[in-house]
């Protein structure tokens, strides 16, 4: 079960979009978004690199992506390595999210000089027939850029089912 929850706020990873994704029947006008800095888009440019690089089971790209000493917490455990998460529920999770439908519902980042961090929100839909499941999943990641690239120094992940009929 551990696995699954894991592998479900995973999915988060693969939000993409602008950094408040919102319904567009939610305003009727939006003003025109503040430029984006450079330093954010790259930050989230990763983030989701990470996210369909782990749905597309590219071992080679998720490992170039987390730093070797990365913190992962999800359900209250830790794996405290890239290789631990490698060896442990990276598989598990890329098996999982390669099926899943994943739908943004918004993203927030910043960045502190050479640190980052993006914080997604989404809806993952799992399985099919009366097996579906839905979930509202949150995600927070930090990155660190080192010599000019940004790499993944802490996930957390959280997820919880979604209530019927719930927005």
């Amino acid at each position: 079960m551990k696995s699954t929850h894991f592998a479900l706020a995973a999915a988060l990873a693969l939000v993409a979009g602008s950094i408040h994704a919102h319904e567009p029947s939610q305003h009727a006008a939006k003003p025109a978004a503040p430029a984006m800095d450079p330093a954010m888009q790259e930050a989230i440019a990763v983030v989701e690199q990470f996210g369909t690089a782990l749905k597309a089971a590219d071992m080679a790209t998720v490992t170039r992506l987390l730093d070797e000493r990365v913190l992962i917490l999800e359900s209250g455990g830790a794996e405290r390595s890239r290789d631990e998460y490698l060896g442990h529920h990276a598989i598990s999770d890329a098996a999982f999210l390669g099926g899943a439908t994943i739908t943004p519902k918004q993203r927030t980042a910043q960045v502190y000089g050479d640190t980052a961090w993006v914080g997604s929100e989404s809806e993952i839909r799992a399985g099919q027939g009366k097996d579906t499941k839905t979930l509202l999943s949150t995600e927070t990641m930090v990155l660190r850029r080192v010599s000019g690239a940004w790499k993944i120094v802490h996930i957390h992940w959280s997820s919880r089912p979604k209530k019927a009929g719930a927005p």
